[in-house]
């Protein structure tokens, strides 16, 4: 698959500022785990935020994305690891808008998988999509992701429950797909 050259790097205190910004957008907000009080809340929210993720007190392994050119525009991570069945949860929000629909957030999946596959020796790495957000199950399917099912009602969004759709991919379908690039 063609995607753009992304690198994910560790959080610093200088993304405070952008991923503040970020926060206050509703439409970057609204598929993320809890829209209607998307934390952080304020700057020093989002600095704490920060410190715990460069800290990992938080159970997060979040990165930033960046560009070729360097530029900040969005935050990938692992979280809810389970270490007895090796699996964890993926999450990815494309901050910036001017990057949407470009392959950027493809292309950090990606390289987190690797991340996940290679250093914390994950055999299936997963992720909930909300099921209104048809671009992001077509990205996840067009990416090599496999339905597993539908967690119903399993989310209260602006006060109504929604269902989810639950992806997964697999070490070994990772392997493949890259094997056969």
């Amino acid at each position: 698959m063609n995607v753009p050259y992304v690198q994910l790097r560790e959080l610093t205190l200088d993304d405070v500022e952008e991923r503040y910004q970020w926060s206050l957008d509703k439409e970057v907000t609204n598929h993320l785990v809890v829209p209607d009080q998307y934390p952080p809340f304020t700057r020093d929210d989002t600095r704490r935020w920060i410190e715990a993720c460069i800290s990992r007190e938080n159970g997060y392994e979040q990165r930033a994305i960046v560009t070729k050119e360097g530029i900040h525009i969005g935050w990938i991570d692992l979280k809810n690891f389970d270490n007895t069945n090796k699996n964890a949860e993926l999450g990815v929000a494309i901050g910036n808008k001017e990057y949407w629909g470009k392959g950027y957030g493809i292309a950090a999946l990606y390289s987190m998988l690797q991340i996940g596959f290679s250093e914390f020796k994950l055999e299936k790495v997963w992720l909930r999509v909300d099921e209104d957000n048809l671009q992001a199950r077509k990205s996840y399917e067009k990416a090599g992701f496999v339905c597993e099912g539908i967690m119903r009602n399993d989310r209260l969004r602006h006060g109504k429950f929604i269902h989810r759709y639950r992806y997964c991919m697999l070490k070994e379908e990772y392997q493949s797909l890259f094997n056969s690039l």
